[in-house]
Parts: C-alpha cells; sequence; structure tokens
C-alpha cells in the first residue's frame, strides 16, 4: 500500500511520498536527494517532484511501519555495511534448503529472515547491501534476489581481496608520488595514464586527479620530472602534436627506366655541412638557368599509400635528435641529388632577361652530374666561371625583387644539436655565406618559373600568395627594426589561383624545390610529371583538398619543431648554469619591454635595471627554468 512517508525507489535512488495521489491516475509528489552531504560540511541538497505511481518502486510501505520515517535525511544515514553479517546468516540458512538454495527471493522476505521485522529507516541501507553483498544477485524481476553458489561467493571474495590489495598498493604508490620517491622500474606500470597525458595521446590522468592536480600536459611533465620518471632530455612535442619520430616505411620502388634528356656540365647541391638530403642542385650553362629538383613523383603516384602518408606527415620533422622524413630513409639513395655518379631530376631550365625576369620555363626529366658543396666551399669558389655567374644572377634577382616590393628580414638564427649519447646539447649561430643567398634566390626563380609553366598550360596547381603587409612610414634601425617588420607580415595562403606574393616580390609564385621534404612540392611534381607524361591531372577541388590535408600536418610539424628548439635551449641553459649572454632591446610598447637574445634566437620579456632604448644591449643570466612549461626568466646582469 502506498501511503505517505513510504520509502519507495525512483530512478534506482532512495525517495520518500509526501503526498500521495488523490485518485487513481494523478500523480504522486516525491522527496529526493540532489546531492549528498559531504565531509567537508556540505549539507545535503532535496527536490521534490510529482511522479506516476509507474515511475517508482516501493521499497517499504509507511502503513505497516510501526516507526515511520520522519525525513529523508534519516533513511540516508543509515550504514549499509551494518546488515552484512545479517545477510550472510540468511544466505547460508537458504543454502542449506536444497529446495529453496537457487530459487528467487523477495526482499520482503529476505528483510523478514535476515532481521525478522525491517524498520523503515533501515530499508534503503539493508537494499543497498543486498545490491553489493557477494552472497546474493538480484533479479530481473523487480526487488527479487537469487542466492548465488558457493563457488560464486568464493570467487567474488577472493576479487574483492584482490582489489583490497591492489587498492593498498595504490595508496602507498600515491603516497610516494606525492613525496616524488618512486620505486622505478616497479613504479613504472602506474604511471601509464600520466605519461600518456603529457604525451597527448589521452586528455585525462586518473591518477593526476587522484593527487589532485589539473590534468594538463604540463603537469603531468612536471609529475614525470619530479619523480624521476622522465629527465629533463625527454622531448615529448613530436608525439603530443600527433608526429612520428621515424622515418615513413614504406619504401620507393626504383625509379622507371624512362627517357631523360642528358644534361651536359656540372651542377651544384650547396647546403649546410649537416645536410644529409640534397634535393636540389643548380647551374648557368651560358644560356639557361638550371634549378634540377629530386624526382621522387617519378615513382609516387597521386593517392598512392606513400603518397596518403607523405600527406598525412606533411613534411619531414626536423628537430635537434634528428629528422622523421615524409619519405622513407631509403628513397635518399635513389632520389636525393649527389649521392651516384649520375642523378635523376626534374629540372626546370629558365630563360632570363637582363633584369632576371623570367621569360621561358622548361620542365624535363634530366640525368644529371652533380657535385655537393658546402656554402663555405661555395663561396671559396664564388669567383670560378661555373659559380660566378650564378653569384650574379642571385644579385640581380635580389635587386629586382626589392624593387617589387620585396622585404627582407634578417632576423638570429641558431642550430641546435643534440650528441645521441650523452644528450649533450650545443648551439651556435651558423654563418650568412653568400652561397646561401644564391641558392635561395634560384629555388625562388625555379618556383616563379614553375607557377608560370602552370599557369601556361592550364594545370591546377598549388600557388603561394602572401597580401602585402601594413608597414609602416618609419621604422626603427638594427634589430628593433627587423622585429617589427615580421609583425608586419601576413600569413601564406596557398591556392589554385596565382596570386602575388608580396613577401618575396614576386607576381606569381609556388613551391617545387622540395619534394622529398614537403608534400605540397610533391603533389606539384605529381602534377608536373602527369603533365609532361600525358597522363590524367588531379582536378582542381582534390588539387585543393589534398594540399590543405598537407599544410595542415606541416603546420603540425612546425609547431613541434618550434617547441622542440625551445625545449632543447632550456636543456642548453641548464647544462649550463653559468651561461650569460647579450639582449638587445627590440620593443617597448607592451608592459615590459620584450628583449631578443641573439645568441640563442630567444625572444624574453624582463625588467631592466635601467632605463633602455631600443636596440640598447644588457648582459643577463639566466633565473628560473621550467621545462614543462617551455619558459625561462634571465636577470639583467649587475654592471
Amino acid at each position: 500500500m502506498i501511503s505517505k512517508n513510504s520509502v519507495v525507489l525512483y530512478k534506482k535512488a532512495p525517495a520518500i511520498i509526501t503526498e500521495c495521489a488523490s485518485a487513481a491516475g494523478e500523480k504522486y509528489t516525491i522527496q529526493f536527494c540532489v546531492s549528498p552531504a559531504t565531509s567537508t560540511g556540505k549539507k545535503a541538497q532535496y527536490g521534490s517532484q510529482k511522479v506516476r505511481d509507474k515511475d517508482f518502486v516501493l521499497l517499504h510501505s509507511s502503513a505497516v511501519s510501526q516507526d515511520p520515517l520522519s525525513s529523508l535525511s534519516e533513511l540516508l544515514k543509515v550504514d549499509a555495511a551494518s546488515f552484512t553479517d545479517k545477510i550472510k546468516e540468511a544466505y547460508e540458512l537458504l543454502r542449506s534448503d536444497e529446495e529453496s538454495a537457487n530459487e528467487e527471493i523477495s526482499f520482503e522476505d529476505l528483510a523478514s529472515l535476515a532481521l525478522g521485522e525491517l524498520e523503515a529507516k533501515d530499508s534503503w541501507a539493508f537494499y543497498t547491501a543486498l545490491k553489493n553483498t557477494f552472497y546474493f544477485n538480484e533479479s530481473s524481476t523487480p526487488l527479487s534476489f537469487v542466492p548465488r553458489t558457493e563457488s560464486e561467493v568464493e570467487a567474488l571474495v577472493q576479487k574483492a581481496e584482490n582489489k583490497g590489495k591492489e587498492e593498498e598498493l595504490r595508496a602507498e604508490f600515491l603516497k610516494r608520488l606525492k613525496e616524488k620517491k618512486l620505486n622505478l622500474p616497479d613504479d613504472f606500470k602506474y604511471i601509464g595514464d600520466i605519461e600518456s597525458l603529457a604525451l597527448g595521446k589521452s586528455e585525462h590522468s586518473k591518477t593526476l586527479k587522484e593527487i589532485h592536480l589539473a590534468e594538463t600536459p604540463e603537469n603531468a611533465h612536471k609529475v614525470l620530472l619530479d619523480c624521476g620518471a622522465w629527465n629533463i632530455t625527454r622531448n615529448p612535442y613530436p608525439i603530443r602534436w600527433g608526429l612520428s619520430m621515424k622515418s615513413a616505411s614504406e619504401g620507393l620502388s626504383s625509379p622507371p627506366e624512362e627517357e631523360r634528356l642528358e644534361v651536359e656540365g656540372v651542377s651544384y647541391a650547396i647546403d649546410n655541412e649537416w645536410s644529409t638530403d640534397p634535393d636540389d642542385a643548380i647551374a648557368y650553362d651560358g644560356k639557361y638557368v638550371w634549378v634540377h629538383i629530386a624526382d621522387p613523383a617519378s615513382t609516387v603516384m597521386p593517392d598512392s599509400s606513400i603518397d596518403k602518408m607523405a600527406r598525412d606527415r606533411g613534411a619531414t620533422l626536423y628537430i635537434p635528435e634528428g629528422a622523421s622524413r615524409m619519405l622513407s630513409e631509403d628513397a635518399l639513395q635513389d632520389y636525393a641529388l649527389g649521392l651516384t655518379e649520375k642523378s635523376r631530376a626534374l629540372s626546370f631550365r629558365l630563360t632570363l632577361d637582363e633584369d632576371c625576369n623570367v621569360q621561358e620555363c622548361a620542365v624535363l626529366k634530366t640525368w644529371v652530374k652533380v657535385e655537393r658543396l658546402t656554402y663555405s666551399s661555395a663561396d671559396e669558389r664564388k669567383e670560378s666561371p661555373e659559380l660566378a655567374p650564378l653569384y650574379d644572377i642571385a644579385r640581380r634577382n635580389i635587386e629586382k625583387r626589392n624593387k617589387a616590393g620585396a622585404v627582407q628580414i634578417d632576423l638570429p638564427e641558431v642550430h641546435i644539436m643534440v650528441d645521441a649519447e650523452t644528450k649533450k646539447v650545443s648551439i651556435e649561430n651558423p654563418p650568412h655565406p653568400e652561397s646561401a643567398l644564391v641558392v635561395r634566390e634560384m629555388m625562388l626563380l625555379a618556383g616563379e618559373g614553375a607557377a608560370r609553366f602552370a599557369f601556361k598550360n592550364q594545370i591546377p596547381f598549388p600557388y603561394v600568395s602572401q597580401e602585402a603587409p601594413d608597414i609602416p612610414s618609419s621604422l626603427p634601425e638594427g634589430l628593433a627594426g627587423q622585429y617589427a617588420l615580421r609583425r608586419c607580415m601576413h600569413r601564406r595562403s596557398v591556392g589554385i589561383t596565382p596570386g602575388v606574393h608580396s613577401g618575396l616580390g614576386i607576381s606569381m609564385y609556388t613551391q617545387v624545390t622540395s619534394p622529398l621534404r614537403r608534400y605540397s612540392d610533391l603533389i606539384a611534381h605529381e602534377q608536373l610529371r602527369a603533365f609532361i607524361d600525358g597522363r590524367k591531372l588531379i582536378d582542381k577541388d582534390t588539387m585543393l583538398e589534398r594540399v590543405s590535408a598537407g599544410d595542415a600536418a606541416m603546420g603540425a610539424c612546425v609547431k613541434a619543431e618550434r617547441k622542440s628548439d625551445l625545449h632543447w635551449t632550456l636543456v642548453y641553459l641548464l647544462q649550463n648554469p653559468d651561461w650569460t649572454g647579450d639582449a638587445v632591446c627590440v620593443d617597448l610598447t607592451g608592459k615590459m619591454p620584450k628583449f631578443m637574445i641573439p645568441s640563442l634566437a630567444l625572444e624574453t620579456n624582463l625588467v631592466p635595471n635601467g632605463k633602455v632604448e631600443l636596440n640598447g644591449v644588457i648582459k643577463v643570466k639566466v633565473g628560473k627554468i621550467d621545462i614543462p612549461n617551455l619558459e625561462v626568466n634571465f636577470q639583467q646582469l649587475d654592471n
């Protein structure tokens, strides 16, 4: 019988009837707990709602109770564990009777067997104890239970004991973690969720939550450092950005046997001393400028498995630890330039006028004899008959681009190296050889020529453009001016319609000079190869979709590279605690002056000891370094 103050189950939670239905079909009013009381003193919150009788299950009727409930709080304060022994006794009585050992028994009969009489205030606690006991399994029939077999009970008891031991061991681990005294390597099995969060593989960590830390990758990184599971040389950023630390695994097929033009003379692959993937070479034969580019698109077909993998990677990842290549390591031997006596290339043969404007561009499949040079060795030979014309063309092309509004920004750069065994970091400011400018200008000419070739032949193509920068009428001199100039630049954009690249001072431009390490260049080569071979071209929409996917992946590479560089710079400073260096003031518009440290290529905000002007130089030392948050503060040295 449902009467006022009866105990009911509403949505599997306890409630009491506060007002009965006055007629059949009308609703009852119940009171239920919205949020329970807490150990910190927060009081329980209660709610009230009208419901139909089909929406709840009667647990205990106040009509048969000698001591009906006075409030819901009275029902909730009874400890369910106090009924465990009584339930066990009832179970043993039922198991001793073979006829009833496996039969369903109602909640009411089970309460009568265990307690004799069930009081209203005990009904919810007794029901909870039954649901959580080892001895009974709740039946599909509402408020009915079935005794478990002895073997089932034994298995559950063993499981609970094991769980208790596990909880005890975990509690001991959490204590060690808080005290930063882990037992390694034994405790590695407990910190997997912290590592997953630190590496960006998960958004949550149960362990961090248990020790009351916000679940962030930075906090996870700090905990791993503090407890000794990681050391400061662990670089999480490539993995955190979803990048592989290994080069692509699927190897390219050997280049196809096909007709290629034999280019006379020697071409030059000029690069840094540490370069291992030469993918361009240049020459001038008295009539044409030749820009030879590695030709993996001779094998990589559009939307093949290798093409898709390259698209997913976007670019080769270059971090101080090494390179994780967009194409397999094996591809270098067949496709990089200058590693064999003759190299296969996709060559851009450019005809220039006196002002270095591209008059004509031919795209050819070629055989090329390539000599590799470092920047320094090229500069030593810049007056030679072979290289002098290239230097002259580069100087004239720079002049042409500057007249067209090109923006030349010269900010400090560094080369960061990490010893594979010792993890010792070294940082150096690379020189600025003129040969590097020569190579840059030849690559820009090739990009301009390729864009014009694609446009002339109506080839769907990834064109690169950039809006004109908003440069103020006056800029400061020196490093401060270069810093301000960089802030004026707009992001580049890639599309299927050619446009002006204002930053380069080129009216039509694309990138085609790095197909071994940039997906947008590879897909451009796929289109050029398809055109000159007479094969079907990728349509404009598909082209844009694939280029966009590759650019997004390349963006992740760029971010991971920047984070990695900063990480290793901070490691370098920790390894060299007595480091000092110059800091140049480059901006005074913010709350704090911004300085650039040229020897580290690092920007920082700091408060100088006195007044400082733009381009003013102060001597600084390292203050606090925070590896997980990639933060370092510098302090001015006393004069």
